[in-house]
């Protein structure tokens, strides 16, 4: 019962943000069926957050939950209260007119609301099975999100090397501290609460975005097409489930699937989900179920809602057929909200908003492919100033990881000639994707998209709406293919594709997933211009069902896989403490019970992907070293982390008074953490030093906490 609660608290604040800024949604994608009502949710949250964080890091506001709830009333005054301005810089509906739209639209309204409630309570239900904000980078995620929350004023402090600030994209953290800091939910729970948040605004993102297409060919069964393409972009995997259906094979040795034996009788043949994600050797190609199961609140994850927002924005662009100033304005903030939550999305979709502007340019006003190339040139620049203008506070205190674009398999002129400027050209870096590999992956797409283009030649008559699917197909596969030719580097040397890969694969499922629908109702209620041959179109639509049904039945074997669905647990992701470490749980609540604001604390230092930097990610208090290879990609080199490895070591073994006391003074260490990582880590830990220099204010068990004078 505790859990309903929870839940229904964090979606009634979450509602009441989407009826305050519901006016500006309207206004904003007014060509939507829906109006844009579900990304009204999207825009409050976001703009909400975006105010937080500036007056927070001019410290005109401080970050606490009286603030929060005051900027919000105020945003929400600004826009019922204040329906116009005289100037016309951004007129907004009048409460008339959102009233009526409210009163015209409610059956769908309520549908919207009420399936967006549902997907909440789903993932919150399917999360509470195995809520553990442990393994994999949950603790990266959870540190920043305590870390922020512990914030005055921004930018948030990076909880593993004090006493820097956080050097990665954390807004999408940030908007998830502002829900829980407004809500006063533990954030224990909100981890997972905003996981379900963002399978929500997925499913009902892609549902708004594919029903304003599908309505464009069809007047039946919209809602239907539009919860096809919510089901494809949020739950389905791709093409490499057939491989359930075969003797399992090695993972480091990937072998077409026609060369294992069929083995049905032992179906699903220790079919493992993760391998959909790794099928391209030493790469990353994951899809958003995957993201969902796994349960990281990662950057490419929290974007998700901000890039359907993105999305939907250039879709009424294209339908409005005009592009000015203030259109640039707003795309150009909501690319910096892309960028400083999960950077690759707002390259794409800076990409993205290129080819359309361009194409309304020509289409619709200037026919010259001179003039039109430079106005959309010149509208390039004019969003680059506005985004580098959004995104400059976050800016002031970020150092990007990559700065070199490297050649996939480089010719040996260029590989001698070492590197031009930021691109570099290294013999190492040769990699390139089995074709019949990349059609397991997009070969569910990619057999729709070719039926796409055999009706549209058969048609020989295109929409305006199929030039936008299509200069959405194409920019997909340009973001398929692109791997195959550059990449960022970042530390991964064997792995040098790997995060390009993922994240413009990441994109391309999101974008084909959304036209997907729109696809299937264009070819299907028009089955003629594939041909007229009953053969053809019997085999048509054989070969589409099989492909769906194997897109689909990846989250049977993921959810499955990740989640005993016989026991529930709870929403609460640190409950898991209680029985792997009981006394650091104690002092973890201790902790967060009694310390205010952010002092510094040691604790042991630790490799990645360990239980190593608990405390400090359990309660957002910095240390002095956490997870070493994650601080070496942030800052950039390993030589900056390493130093302070032997200075913890120092810190708890060393007998020497004067120099424990220097380190103490250098890092401004508060607390001292002693556990049972501490001890068996340090072999030579000497405790009883700490009684001299401090006193201990915490004792559970075999957790010790020290409060230095």
């Amino acid at each position: 019962m505790i859990d309903l609660f929870f839940i229904f608290k964090w979606y009634l604040l979450i509602f009441i943000t989407g009826i305050l800024f519901l006016p500006l949604s309207l206004r904003i994608l007014p060509a939507f069926l829906d109006k844009g009502y579900i990304f009204s949710k999207v825009l409050g949250i976001g703009i909400l957050s975006y105010l937080i964080f500036l007056l927070g890091f001019s410290h005109v506001f401080s970050f606490t939950r009286f603030n929060s709830v005051l900027i919000l009333a105020i945003l929400g005054a600004l826009i019922w209260i204040k329906i116009s301005i005289k100037d016309k810089v951004l007129i907004i509906q009048s409460r008339k007119e959102i009233l009526s739209f409210l009163k015209e639209n409610r059956k769908l309204i309520i549908f919207e609301e009420a399936l967006f409630f549902l997907c909440i309570l789903f993932w919150s239900y399917v999360r509470a099975h195995n809520p553990d904000i442990h393994d994999l980078e949950k603790f990266m995620d959870f540190g920043f999100l305590n870390s922020i929350l512990r914030a005055e004023y921004f930018p948030p402090q990076d909880m593993w090397f004090t006493p820097y600030p956080i050097n990665y994209y954390y807004f999408g953290h940030l908007m998830t501290a502002v829900i829980t800091k407004i809500s006063a939910i533990p954030s224990g729970i909100s981890y997972n609460l905003m996981l379900a948040t963002l399978f929500a605004f997925t499913f009902m993102g892609s549902f708004s975005i594919a029903t304003t297409l599908v309505r464009k060919v069809i007047s039946k069964r919209i809602i239907l097409y539009g919860l096809l393409s919510s089901f494809i972009v949020t739950f389905s995997g791709n093409l490499q489930t057939i491989y359930a259906f075969f003797k399992p094979y090695d993972v480091e040795n990937v072998v077409p699937f026609w060369k294992l034996p069929l083995a049905l009788a032992s179906f699903p043949n220790s079919y493992w989900y993760p391998n959909a994600t790794r099928f391209i050797y030493h790469t990353i190609h994951e899809f958003p179920i995957y993201s969902f199961v796994v349960s990281d609140l990662h950057g490419h994850v929290l974007s998700i809602p901000l890039v359907l927002l993105t999305i939907a924005f250039l879709i009424n662009l294209f339908f409005d057929k005009g592009i000015d100033v203030k259109k640039i304005l707003i795309l150009s903030f909501f690319l910096s909200l892309s960028y400083m939550t999960n950077a690759w999305d707002s390259i794409i979709y800076f990409g993205l908003s290129l080819f359309i502007i361009f194409y309304l340019i020509k289409k619709f006003g200037d026919k010259s492919l001179a003039r039109s190339t430079i106005k959309t040139a010149g509208f390039a620049l004019l969003g680059v100033v506005f985004f580098v203008l959004f995104s400059l506070p976050f800016n002031q205190n970020f150092s990007p990881f990559a700065s070199q674009v490297g050649m996939v398999c480089p010719p040996k002129v260029l590989i001698n000639i070492g590197n031009l400027g930021p691109f570099i050209f290294e013999e190492s870096s040769c990699q390139k994707s089995p074709i019949w590999q990349i059609l397991i992956l997009f070969g569910f797409f990619l057999f729709f998209v070719a039926s796409y283009c055999i009706y549209l030649l058969r048609r020989k008559r295109l929409s305006n709406t199929d030039y936008l699917i299509l200069i959405l197909i194409i920019f997909s596969l340009l973001l398929i293919i692109a791997p195959e030719f550059f990449y960022l580097k970042d530390i991964y040397s064997g792995h040098f594709r790997a995060n390009t890969m993922f994240k413009l694969f990441y994109q391309a499922f999101i974008i084909l997933g959304l036209v997907s629908s729109y696809i299937i109702a264009r070819v299907f209620t028009d089955l003629n211009n594939l041909g007229r041959k009953r053969v053809l179109k019997f085999l048509f639509l054989l070969f589409s069902l099989v492909l769906f049904c194997l897109v689909s039945i990846y989250p049977y074997f993921a959810i499955n896989s990740a989640y005993d669905l016989k026991t529930y647990k709870t929403l609460d992701g640190i409950s898991y403490i209680k029985g792997l470490y009981p006394s650091d749980y104690e002092a973890i609540v201790w902790l967060n019970k009694n310390i205010k604001g952010q002092p510094v604390i040691l604790e042991a230092q630790g490799d990645s992907y360990t239980d190593y930097a608990r405390i400090s990610s359990n309660t957002g208090l910095p240390t002095v070293l956490g997870w070493t290879v994650h601080e070496w990609l942030w800052r950039g080199s390993y030589s900056v982390p390493e130093p302070r490895i032997k200075d913890v070591e120092i810190l708890y073994e060393s007998k020497n008074l004067s120099k424990t006391q220097s380190l103490i003074e250098k890092y401004n260490i508060s607390y001292v953490f002693v556990g049972d990582l501490e001890r068996q880590k340090y072999n030579e830990l000497n405790e009883e030093k700490f009684e001299k220099i401090g006193e201990k204010v915490f004792s559970s068990g075999s957790s010790v906490i020290y409060k230095i004078h």
